[in-house]
């Protein structure tokens, strides 16, 4: 039987059954009581081809981006070395737009989207407020007989830094367009990021002191035995 382009065989009661190939082949197929239909068909294989095997612009952006993955993972113990980085290349930014004297509407949407990254990296990722019982949050000890429990934030520390530095690699970008270089009064924006800024971390720091938590951990206490319990005993 013959029907979309290829053969079809109808097996029946478990034995073998023989299906007729485009290329004068023959092929025991094993019979369920379903149809088969023929492999070698000439849609099935343009089909494999194409979407079977990626291609080329597709392996290349998956090896680049296995590379940049690799970079990353071998950067995450170097915290401090990371944050320089980062902090050089934001000065870089900051003097390149001081010389060239615009993108001043790019300089504040990367400070605000700075602002709220940082505001993320402090606070906790439960947030009490929205929790019946504040005692199951993810907040420091506020006794010293309590139990340890780390300080969890809604931003980590490495997505923090990798967000921040890839916002500044994208203002850098920008500055060489001028189709991003809007004209407008820059000390305007100064003094609103200032107020955004002190009304934002006041916002914040009232928020720790109402649940009584602190943006960081302290290191778990350890206790020591006496001298005399440490000396080995006399035979």
């Amino acid at each position: 039987m013959f029907a979309g382009g290829g053969w079809w065989g109808l097996g029946g009661n478990g034995n073998e059954a023989a299906v007729t190939c485009r290329v004068g082949e023959w092929r025991p197929l094993r019979a369920t009581g379903r149809l088969f239909r023929n492999s070698m068909s000439e849609g099935d294989s343009s089909g494999d081809a194409i979407h079977g095997k990626p291609s080329a612009i597709s392996r290349f952006f998956t090896q680049i981006g296995q590379i940049y993955q690799s970079f990353l993972d071998k950067s995450t113990p170097y915290g401090i070395i990371r944050w320089i980085v980062t902090f050089v290349f934001g000065a870089i930014y900051m003097i390149r737009v001081y010389i060239l004297q615009g993108w001043y509407i790019v300089t504040y949407a990367l400070g605000i989207y700075h602002l709220n990254l940082f505001i993320a990296f402090l606070s906790p990722k439960v947030d009490p407020s929205l929790m019946e019982d504040p005692d199951d949050g993810p907040a420091l000890p506020t006794k010293q007989n309590e139990e340890f429990r780390p300080f969890i934030r809604r931003l980590p520390e490495f997505k923090f830094w990798h967000s921040a530095s890839k916002g500044i690699v994208v203002a850098m970008v920008c500055t060489f367009f001028d189709a991003f270089n809007v004209p407008v009064f820059w000390p305007i924006l100064v003094m609103y990021f200032i107020m955004l800024f002190c009304i934002t971390m006041k916002r914040q720091i009232k928020h720790m002191i109402k649940y009584r938590y602190l943006p960081f951990t302290h290191g778990k206490r350890t206790y020591k035995g006496r001298e005399d319990s440490a000396k080995p005993f006399a035979s």
